[in-house]
């Protein structure tokens, strides 16, 4: 009952509250025009990152104190980690966190150095909320690298972080098309829920309500953004990258699962920091060098492409929930990652027709 109830909650809070988001952009000047790789129509706010959030804001502080003081306590899960409400802490100051320092960067256009500074702070915060990577399974054989007591400290802090800063980096460089980082974030969301009630041992449901109001807020989000009413900014980014991260560590460490969804977008990172140090071009400078700006300028369709997209990360999901084998979700990462490889070397060959 409680999954359902909170679906809807927080899909109809932010499916409210993203009209007030759009109008306190084009009131604080927090808007979009056309020009330079921004191939949009008219003036469009940016703060879509508000209403995204609010909804969740909102709903995790319901799902975090209503249980103890109200009728309906019975129907929501027990919660079986002591450090449960210190990594939900976590996880609220963090997302605190990234909007305000996303509305800044929307409203200043920050250059890179301090975009890293901000995904930094946000690491510290999920670190310093017990949200850090201990353990990663072996895929060539039963338990974890380094044995059961997980990976040393001198190594957790920085893969923490690089986790974190990745994440916000992934999501942030995915957000070029209507609709597509909203998308893509809800199919992660729904594939961590069911991971967690179905395939975790034991089921995680407490810890699997949080993906589930991120699924709600980000189907709320979808109907503006996709119809390019608004855009999330900076502000929607950094928070959609610091809360899939996180989720993918308090969820008991679902890395591979989360990899799997957005392994195509995440080596994309990677990708153009490479040849944009190759080009002597700074590797956080905006660009159509993307993937999908690539595709668009070729003539495809943008609802074609962040469909497809969809359907895609979609089809990934599926197959991380089908399949238990470790090893096999292992070789299927490294071809993705080979296939995705020829990918972007076969699109940045491919001649562009930028839209006028």
């Amino acid at each position: 009952m409680i999954f359902p109830i909170t679906l809807i909650f927080a899909f109809l809070l932010t499916l409210l509250l993203t009209p007030l988001a759009g109008s306190l952009g084009r009131r604080w000047g927090v808007v979009d025009a056309p020009g330079g790789r921004r191939k949009h129509k008219g003036i469009v706010p940016r703060t879509g990152g508000l209403a995204l959030f609010g909804g969740f804001f909102v709903t995790v502080l319901l799902l975090t104190f209503l249980p103890d003081w109200t009728p309906v306590a019975a129907w929501f899960p027990a919660r079986n980690d002591p450090n449960e409400e210190r990594r939900l802490a976590a996880l609220l100051i963090g997302s605190v966190y990234c909007v305000v320092f996303g509305l800044l960067d929307d409203r200043f256009s920050f250059k890179s150095g301090p975009q890293y500074l901000i995904q930094f702070g946000a690491a510290v915060i999920g670190f310093a909320g017990l949200i850090f990577i201990k353990h990663v399974n072996n895929p060539f054989a039963e338990g974890f690298f380094f044995g059961p007591d997980g990976f040393p400290w001198w190594i957790v802090f920085p893969l923490t972080v690089f986790w974190f800063m990745g994440m916000m980096n992934t999501i942030n460089f995915l957000d070029g098309a209507s609709g597509l980082v909203a998308g893509v974030t809800a199919v992660l969301s729904t594939v961590l829920a069911l991971h967690m009630i179905f395939k975790a041992e034991p089921p995680q449901l407490s810890v699997a309500l949080l993906p589930t109001a991120l699924l709600g807020v980000t189907l709320g989000f979808l109907p503006f953004n996709f119809g390019r009413r608004i855009f999330m900014g900076s502000s929607g980014s950094y928070f959609l990258g610091f809360a899939v991260a996180a989720l993918g560590i308090i969820g008991g460490a679902r890395l591979a699962t989360v990899m799997m969804v957005v392994g195509l977008p995440a080596l994309e990172v990677g990708w153009l920091m490479f040849t944009r140090w190759r080009r002597g071009v700074s590797p956080g400078e905006g660009g159509r060098d993307h993937l999908h700006f690539r595709l668009l300028d070729m003539g495809v369709d943008e609802r074609v492409l962040v469909v497809s997209y969809w359907i895609f990360c979609a089809m990934l999901g599926a197959f991380t929930l089908l399949i238990d084998d470790r090893l096999l979700k292992f070789v299927a990462l490294s071809i993705g990652v080979l296939v995705g490889i020829a990918i972007f070397v076969w699109a940045s060959r491919q001649p562009t027709k930028p839209p006028a």
